[in-house]
């Protein structure tokens, strides 16, 4: 039992459980758009199990599939599996557990959200074999984190609008913008072993400019879906703050030193997400 315990942790370590922060407050701006307000208690619980649950078995499903590849790769030649810390085996067993507890979490919800759980498995799934397709990757990633507002939406409505999927874009915008810039990390690396990323394509300079282009792509999303939902002075705020914060991180990393790039990448981001969740509820709610 001790054995199990100390694989779990180490697993969750691996995985680093905690950065669903980054998309899980997307995924709540969603449901309290779609509730106009608070949803009920039950669902905004079983929507949290949902994310949780994906993104468990997304991180834990990618640490498999590139063992081979982290091993070979100095910067992450010590995450658990190629480390020996975690056995292959341990690990794809965990993603199972993740999927079941996903797919009971979208059942528990409604008849549409079970019916797209796969879609939405497929999705976050797919991302770990991108790099090996793609150099836009990226993008694919932050589909995965980008379905979250729309998923919350269904999960509260029932059915879907086209107005949460300006949100879905700004996350995909806003996630693919900071994977390009983690990437750089790797451009060396990548290179060498034929993976595929924007830097490894384009250089580390143009793929910064990229995803500044990426961020401002998701500002101008941001800003139009206050338009659509008729959002106040206080989501703006919200919004500006984003922008700033955006602006900060793009100001403490450059092409010729990441040195901050944690920060920038971890930190930062979630701050991002915690800051436009609480903005946008506030305002809904201070309408009602």
């Amino acid at each position: 039992m001790s054995s199990l315990w100390k694989s779990t942790v180490v697993t969750l370590e691996m995985i680093k459980w905690e950065h669903s922060i980054f998309a899980l407050p997307f995924a709540l701006t969603g449901a309290v758009l779609a509730a106009d307000g608070w949803p009920p208690l039950r669902v905004l619980g079983w929507i949290v199990v949902c994310m949780v649950a994906a993104r468990s078995a997304a991180m834990a499903f990618n640490r498999l599939v590139d063992a081979r590849l982290d091993a070979a790769n100095p910067r992450t030649a010590m995450r658990a599996i190629p480390a020996g810390a975690l056995s292959g085996r341990f690990v794809g067993g965990f993603v199972v557990v993740s999927v079941v507890v996903f797919a009971l979490g979208a059942a528990m919800l409604n008849k549409l959200t079970l019916e797209l759980a796969p879609v939405a498995l497929a999705v976050v799934l797919a991302y770990s074999y991108m790099k090996r397709i793609t150099r836009w990757s990226h993008l694919v990633l932050g589909l995965a984190l980008g379905i979250a507002p729309s998923a919350a939406w269904i999960a509260v409505r029932g059915h879907f609008d086209m107005r949460i999927a300006v949100l879905t874009v700004a996350v995909l915008l806003w996630v693919g913008g900071f994977d390009v810039l983690y990437a750089c990390q790797d451009f060396e690396h990548d290179r060498k072993v034929g993976l595929n990323s924007v830097p490894q394509a384009f250089g580390i300079a143009p793929a910064f400019w990229i995803a500044r282009a990426m961020h401002a792509g998701m500002l101008l999303m941001l800003c139009w879906l206050i338009v659509l939902f008729g959002l106040g002075k206080v989501a703006v705020f919200g919004v500006v703050l984003v922008a700033l914060l955006l602006l900060y991180e793009h100001l403490i990393i450059s092409p010729k030193d990441m040195r901050r790039m944690n920060a920038a990448f971890f930190t930062l981001n979630g701050v991002i997400s915690v800051v436009f969740f609480g903005f946008v509820a506030a305002d809904v709610l201070l309408r009602r």
